[in-house]
């Protein structure tokens, strides 16, 4: 019965959003999704991604037994499995009662540094609703997240990425400035962004400081 349901998802004989909606009536059926992102069909893997990834936002004292498995998600030879990853686990900060998050804050971050945009965004995105879930490492947060400024151009990365990057970045830090102690560095940041050549930076910034400053 379970194999059937990723089968008729591979076939398209059901739909990614009904699939949903059977494992909310039957969280029973949890691992079985699980083990989908494994398939080596993508059509199973990426469906049983996105479905994970929403039941993370909705449920994620549900997905939470399972948080070792997407923190090794990280390490995915696909792309697109490490982005459903990173914002799953940022999801799951919220109930996240062992501290999980916390042993692997380091490598987490470490993604700062990819080759790739979309990589650093998904963690510049995510880090707002982190910090907001745990305010003790907001200030650590924030410190990495002032990291943007500096990373390196690379094939995927442009001057005009790292500008979008910067965006989100400052969108991160609005959602949880009242939580940072050193406050001073984060205002010196966005300051700076209000000299940005694109619009929406500047936008941005003036929001934060509209609101912060």
């Amino acid at each position: 019965m379970e194999d059937d349901l990723l089968e008729k998802l591979a076939d398209k004989s059901m739909s990614r959003e009904e699939l949903a909606e059977k494992v909310k009536e039957d969280y029973g059926l949890l691992p079985k999704i699980i083990e989908g992102v494994s398939s080596p069909k993508a059509s199973i893997r990426y469906s049983c991604a996105k479905i994970l990834n929403d039941l993370s936002e909705e449920k994620p004292e549900k997905l939470y037994p399972h948080m070792d498995f997407f923190i090794k998600l990280l390490d995915s030879e696909y792309r697109i499995l490490t982005w459903n990853a990173m914002a799953i686990i940022a999801n799951l900060t919220r109930v996240d009662i062992k501290k999980k998050y916390d042993s692997i804050f380091n490598k987490y971050y470490s993604f700062i540094n990819d080759e790739y945009m979309v990589t650093v965004a998904n963690i510049v995105g995510n880090s707002g609703k982190i910090a907001r879930a745990k305010p003790y490492l907001a200030d650590k947060i924030a410190t990495e997240l002032l990291k943007v400024e500096n990373i390196s151009t690379t094939p995927h990365i442009t001057e005009e990425c790292k500008r979008v990057i910067a965006q989100h970045a400052i969108k991160s830090l609005n959602m949880f400035f009242d939580q940072v102690e050193n406050k001073d560095k984060v205002i010196s940041f966005v300051k700076r962004q209000l000299n940005n050549t694109r619009k929406g930076v500047r936008t941005e910034a003036e929001k934060f400081l509209n609101k912060w400053y």
